[in-house]
């Protein structure tokens, strides 16, 4: 799928276009099903790994125990972190990429570099992009990333004011979040703080 850059990206035009997405078809479990959730005036972007089994089935992103959990972490409940009007949600694997022993497989390595871009370009209003877990680190910080989630994490103020990385709110990080009680001590108030003056933002604005 080939999809010019040289116009201006219109945010209807390419959901459109990514929900049409075939391009992983041959290697999914399942039929392609693209979950996101965008709007025009969000200023708050969310950037994860790829859906599991329950969102790929529901077509709500974050609708699991992780997302239960990233909403505790960031102050915000289910209106509130759903409402497109503050927030956009784009996954660096927009489908359910299956699992391999009871884990989630990686996101799709052609996913990001084909749509992250694009719907980043859609959405001008984003004023923090919160980087959750290692591929959406991996992606947007590029070079700048410190080749481990705990030390990239441990160094979020060298990405303010445009990223925010953060762990991954699954389960199976419960003994990472264990060993570096920082993370919950120091980043998440200041990572509240973020978030409330972005959603603060918003409301300002008239209507």
């Amino acid at each position: 799928m080939a999809i010019s850059l040289s116009r201006p990206l219109s945010l209807s035009r390419v959901s459109a276009e990514a929900r049409a997405c075939k391009l992983c078809a041959g290697t999914l479990p399942f039929a392609p099903r693209p979950v996101f959730l965008v709007g025009r005036r969000a200023r708050l972007l969310f950037v994860g790994q790829a859906p599991g089994r329950r969102v790929h089935e529901t077509g709500i992103p974050w609708n699991d125990p992780s997302g239960d959990v990233l909403r505790e972490w960031l102050g915000l409940d289910r209106a509130r972190f759903y409402d497109t009007s503050r927030i956009a949600i784009v996954p660096t694997g927009l489908c359910y990429p299956g699992t391999v022993d009871g884990a989630d497989l990686p996101p799709p390595r052609e996913c990001a570099p084909l749509w992250q871009p694009r719907f980043r370009a859609a959405l001008p209003g984003i004023r923090l992009t919160l980087l959750v877990g290692r591929y959406a680190q991996q992606y947007w910080l590029g070079a700048q990333d410190k080749h481990s989630l705990t030390e990239t994490v441990r160094a979020w103020r060298e990405y303010l004011p445009e990223f925010f990385p953060l762990p991954h709110p699954s389960w199976r990080n419960q003994a990472w979040l264990k060993r570096n009680p920082w993370f919950e001590a120091d980043v998440i108030p200041v990572l509240r703080r973020r978030v409330k003056a972005c959603m603060r933002t918003v409301q300002s604005r008239p209507s």
